[in-house]
C-alpha cells in the first residue's frame, strides 16, 4: 500500500502541466506575452507545489503546526508565534512568485503589472497541496488591495512595498481582523475602540478570530472612534503594524491560538489590544465599505481554494482506483467507478472554468473599467460561486475518501486532510445563510435577478445551436419564472427559500460556461458539458444510456 499512498505525487509530478482546463483559461484570458510568461512560471510553480510544498504541508498538518510562545525566557510577555522551518520556506517561495505583489506592481520580465487571473491561477495550484497556507496569502491579497485602493500616499509608502514584497524588501504578510465574540457575522456589533492620544490613534478591545496572528506584519482592523454611530456605519478602517519600529510588539497580547479542525498551517488566535498604534485608512466613515470590498476578494480566494481541493481529491481518486484491484480486476474498470469519476471530472472542469470566468469580470471591475451592471453581476457571481464551490469541495473530499475505502480515512493518505481543510471553506468569508442574504439584498436593491437572466440570455445567443443549448434555454425559462415568484415573497419566505435559489443561480451560471466551452473547444468539452448538465439538472432517466461510462476514456 505504500506505493498507492504516494501515487499522485509520483505520477503527477506537476499540478499545472497536466491541467488542460487551466491552460486553456490562461490562453483565453491573457495576451500572448503574458501567456508565455505564465506558462513558464506556472510550470515551475506547479512542480514545486506537487513536490516540496506538498511534503511540507503534510508535516505542518501532522507535526509542525504553529504554536504560541506567550513569554520569553525572562518571563516577559512576547506573544510570538513559532512556525516550522519548512513552513517558512513555503512562505518565501510562494510570495516570491508574486502571487500578491504582481497584482500591484510591475512584473520585471513584462514591464507591467500582472492581474488577478494570474494570481488566482497560482492560488489554485497552491491549494492542491496547502489550502491552509493559502489563507494567509488571501489575507495578504486583501491587505494589499485595501492599502493600494484606499490608503493615502504616505501610508502606502510605509506598508505597501512590504506587503507586495517579492524578496527585495522584508515581507509583511497581511491580516484582516473583523470578528468579535459578541457579533460574529454581525460586524455592526463590533466594540473595539479607537482613541486619539494627540499623536496616534490607539486601539482597545479584542478580536476573537484573528487569522495569521503573529505572522502578519500589518493587519487591517475595524474599530469605532469616539462619538461614532452604532452599527456598521460607525466603523473606521485602520492599518496596524504588528511591531513597533524598534521591533517590540505593538501593545497587544495573543490570548490563545484556536485548535481548529483543519487548515492547521495558519495561526488563528484571540488578540487583545491595549493601546495598539493604528493608522486611519481612507475616509473614516467608509470603513465597512472598504472591508466589504476586501471581503469580496477573499470570497474569490475561498472559491479558488475550493476548486484546488476538488482537483486534488479527483486526482487522488483517479490514481488510486487505477491501481487498486478488487474482485479480480482494477477498480477503475467498474461502471459505477467510471460513473463517479466522469461526474467528478465534469463538475471539476465546469467549476474551475466558471470560477475563472468570474475572476475575469472581477479584474475588469477592480480596474475601474466595468459598468454599474458589471459591478452588480460581479457581486452576485461572487456570492453564488463562493457558496457552490465551498460545498463542492466538501463533497469531493468525501467522495475521495469513499472511493479509497478504509484507506481514505487513514491519516497516512492526504484525503482526511482534504476533508478537514475543505470544511472551513463553507464557513470563512460567509456561510451559505450569509451568502443567501447577500443575494436577497442584491435582488431588492439592484434587481440583480433581472440582470442575471438577461446576461445568460445574451451569452446563450452567441452559442451555436445544439441539444445542450436547448437544455440550458429550457432551464433558464424555468429559473426566470422561479425568480419572479421569489422576489414577490414576503421576507420570511424569501430567507427560507434563498439558499435553494442561490444554488440554482450557480448551476445556471455554470451551465452557460459549460455549453460555451463545448461550443468553442469541441467533442471532449461537449461531452463534459453533457455529463454536467444531465447530472446537475437530474435529466437522466432509469435505463438511459450510460454516457458517463461511454465517455469515460475521453473525459477522465
Amino acid at each position: 500500500m505504500k506505493v498507492l499512498q504516494n501515487l499522485v505525487t509520483e505520477k503527477e509530478t506537476n499540478f499545472f502541466t497536466s491541467d488542460e482546463t487551466l491552460q486553456k483559461i490562461l490562453k483565453q484570458m491573457l495576451d500572448k506575452d503574458f501567456y508565455d510568461y505564465a506558462m513558464r512560471e506556472l510550470t515551475d510553480f506547479g512542480s514545486l507545489v506537487c513536490g516540496e510544498i506538498d511534503k511540507r504541508a503534510k508535516h505542518t498538518d501532522r507535526e509542525g503546526e504553529p504554536r504560541l510562545i506567550r513569554y520569553d525566557k525572562y518571563g516577559e510577555e512576547v506573544s510570538e508565534i513559532w512556525v516550522n522551518e519548512g513552513y517558512r520556506k513555503t512562505v518565501e517561495q510562494t510570495y516570491n512568485t508574486g502571487v500578491v505583489g504582481y497584482v500591484h506592481k510591475e512584473i520585471p520580465q513584462l514591464g507591467r503589472k500582472g492581474n488577478y487571473v494570474y494570481s488566482f491561477a497560482q492560488g489554485y495550484l497552491l491549494s492542491h497541496a496547502e489550502p491552509g497556507f493559502y489563507c494567509p496569502v488571501t489575507l495578504t491579497l486583501a491587505t494589499a488591495y485595501l492599502l493600494d485602493h484606499y490608503a493615502d500616499e504616505e501610508l502606502k509608502a510605509k506598508f505597501l512595498p512590504h506587503v507586495c514584497s517579492t524578496g527585495e524588501v522584508e515581507l509583511f504578510e497581511g491580516a484582516t481582523f473583523l470578528t468579535e465574540r459578541q457579533g460574529g457575522s454581525d460586524v455592526g456589533a463590533n466594540m473595539v475602540e479607537a482613541r486619539f492620544d494627540g499623536t496616534h490613534y490607539r486601539l482597545y478591545g479584542e478580536k476573537y478570530f484573528a487569522s495569521n496572528a503573529g505572522m502578519c506584519g500589518v493587519a487591517m482592523v475595524l474599530a469605532r472612534m469616539p462619538g461614532a454611530p452604532k452599527g456598521t456605519k460607525g466603523l473606521t478602517l485602520f492599518a496596524v503594524p504588528w511591531r513597533n519600529e524598534d521591533g517590540s510588539i505593538n501593545n497587544l497580547r495573543i490570548r490563545r491560538l484556536k485548535d481548529k479542525l483543519g487548515v492547521r498551517a495558519v495561526p488563528s488566535g484571540e488578540v487583545e489590544f491595549d493601546g495598539y498604534i493604528a493608522y486611519v485608512v481612507g475616509d473614516p466613515k467608509k470603513g465597512i465599505y472598504y472591508m466589504l470590498e476586501a471581503l469580496n476578494l477573499s470570497r474569490i480566494c475561498n472559491a479558488v481554494a475550493s476548486v484546488g481541493i476538488m482537483r486534488r481529491a479527483f486526482l487522488e481518486s483517479k490514481y488510486y482506483l487505477s491501481n487498486r484491484e478488487a474482485f479480480g480486476q482494477r477498480l477503475i474498470n467498474y461502471p459505477m467507478i467510471q460513473d463517479s469519476l466522469s461526474k467528478m471530472a465534469a463538475k471539476l472542469h465546469v467549476e474551475v472554468a466558471t470560477t475563472f470566468d468570474l475572476i475575469q469580470l472581477y479584474d475588469l471591475v477592480t480596474n475601474g473599467k466595468g459598468t454599474e451592471r458589471d459591478t452588480i453581476l460581479n457581486r452576485l457571481n461572487i456570492a453564488i460561486m463562493k457558496k457552490e464551490t465551498a460545498e463542492q469541495a466538501v463533497r469531493f473530499a468525501q467522495e475521495a475518501i469513499e472511493l479509497h475505502g478504509g484507506n481514505g480515512y487513514i491519516e497516512d493518505f492526504v484525503t482526511p486532510r482534504l476533508l478537514r481543510d475543505a470544511q472551513v471553506l463553507t464557513v470563512w468569508e460567509g456561510t451559505a445563510n450569509i451568502l443567501a442574504l447577500e443575494v436577497i439584498r442584491l435582488f431588492k436593491k439592484y434587481n440583480a435577478h433581472e440582470l442575471f437572466i438577461e446576461e445568460i440570455n445574451n451569452r446563450l445567443k452567441k452559442v451555436k445551436e445544439s441539444n445542450l443549448k436547448q437544455i440550458v434555454m429550457e432551464k433558464l425559462e424555468e429559473l426566470a419564472e422561479e425568480l419572479e415568484t421569489f422576489v414577490a415573497l414576503d421576507d420570511a419566505l424569501q430567507t427560507f427559500e434563498a439558499k435553494g435559489i442561490t444554488q440554482k443561480l450557480a448551476w445556471m451560471y455554470e451551465s452557460i460556461v459549460a455549453v460555451e466551452w463545448g461550443s468553442q473547444y469541441g467533442e471532449k468539452y461537449e461531452k463534459l458539458a453533457e455529463i454536467y448538465l444531465e447530472d446537475t439538472w437530474k435529466l437522466r432517466k432509469l435505463g438511459d444510456s450510460m454516457k458517463t461510462v461511454l465517455y469515460f476514456d475521453e473525459v477522465v
